[in-house]
């Protein structure tokens, strides 16, 4: 039976997942942090990017260091 709570993914992240290294994820690497948050800034969770534990926790870390640095906001306003 499949499980009716998860969510269908409007965008490929195996396509990241694949090019992605624990050496490329940086606080600095905004263009890449952008693609594993959602519309409402939240960390999009590893069920659903397809990364490995390891790379979901250093991107965690880095989007959260970025966070605090100022490159990334909290929360992404949505434009009404």
């Amino acid at each position: 039976m499949k499980n009716k709570f998860l969510k269908k993914k409007n965008f490929d992240f195996e396509l990241y997942s694949k090019n992605i290294s624990n050496n490329h994820i940086n606080y600095k690497n905004i263009k890449l942090l952008y693609n594993y948050i959602n519309i409402s800034g939240r960390i999009i969770p590893k069920r659903l990017n397809k990364l490995k534990t390891k790379q979901q926790r250093y991107l965690s870390k880095s989007i959260k260091n970025a966070r605090i640095m100022g490159f990334l906001p909290f929360v992404k306003l949505l434009d009404y």
